[in-house]
């Protein structure tokens, strides 16, 4: 019965996993995931590898076959959040243009002054709006 548990509690973590990667990443949070399942095999494999030009990544590349699966995966994984985030980052300024026409008038735009007024009217700011500011790392 305990096997049968545990077996269960483990496939709901397995398919709950991608939600704790939310579905964008900043550099930050990438470290911290990438620390955690790929630790290990850096001090193993890439000791000597500097973090200038990506030298842990092709380090890591380099030694694909030796990693663990788990940091491969995860890496996969980060990559693709993080392409995410700047693609949602680029994105945020035209979807949200309209609200901020509305919402923001008379705004001075740079500076972030546009996005902290979207930002303080996000009651009344869209769905579609709100969502890109999220994605984007904004909130």
């Amino acid at each position: 019965m305990r096997r049968l548990i545990f077996a269960f509690t483990a496939g709901v973590l397995l398919v709950s996993t991608p939600a704790a990667f939310a579905q964008t990443v900043g550099f930050a949070e990438a470290i911290k995931i990438l620390s955690a399942s790929c630790g290990a095999d850096i001090n193993k494999y890439c000791k000597s590898a500097t973090l200038a030009n990506n030298g842990i990544g092709q380090c890591l590349d380099q030694n694909q076959a030796k990693v663990s699966q788990k940091c491969n995966a995860d890496r996969a994984v980060v990559a693709t959040l993080i392409q995410e985030r700047l693609a949602a980052q680029a994105a945020a300024p035209k979807i949200c243009q309209r609200d901020a026409a509305q919402r923001c008038k008379g705004v001075k735009p740079g500076a972030g002054h546009v996005l902290r007024c979207l930002l303080k009217a996000q009651r009344s700011v869209s769905a579609k709006c709100n969502t890109a500011i999220d994605l984007a790392g904004y909130r």
